[in-house]
């Protein structure tokens, strides 16, 4: 391994027990996580989360707490010479949500390198294939147990 890359992603779960998920396509491959990005250098953790999630979805983010860290292996998945870990906090919208979201998987107005769109997942309805990457598949699992029987 080369280097170390570390995302911080956010999770929000709302009123209707449906978590915010992100269809993006990067580097030609469609790809289904968690919304956030990567830490720059300087920047803490949460600063990270705060400022991808203004230039994901236009608006500001209140940090809950932390939800989970990568406590195994993962190389990445576009990178194969670069481990990450990522960091994952909970979050909910300081206002309503005023972004658009989707009810189908990969609704881009234009395919293009980057392209994103929202959609909100039940969590009950979560399943092996839902997340593209290893680690977003680990924590949709944790959010499916903890969650998804609408208990909570």
């Amino acid at each position: 391994m080369s280097s170390l890359t570390i995302r911080v992603y956010g999770i929000c779960i709302n009123e209707k027990d449906q978590v915010l998920v992100s269809d993006e396509f990067i580097f030609g491959k469609y790809v289904t996580k968690f919304p956030g990005g990567g830490l720059q250098s300087g920047e803490g953790t949460i600063d990270c989360l705060k400022r991808e999630m203004v230039e994901e979805t236009g608006q500001e983010v209140e940090v809950l707490g932390h939800y989970y860290t990568t406590d195994f292996f993962v190389p990445s998945a576009f990178d194969p010479t670069k481990q990450v870990i990522s960091i994952y906090y909970t979050i909910r919208f300081m206002e309503e949500v005023r972004f658009v979201t989707s009810d189908k998987p990969f609704d881009f107005k234009e395919l293009k390198n980057e392209a994103q769109s929202f959609r909100w997942m039940k969590i009950s309805e979560i399943r092996d294939g839902s997340f593209t990457l290893v680690i977003d598949k680990r924590v949709g699992e944790m959010l499916k147990i903890k969650f998804g029987d609408g208990s909570h």
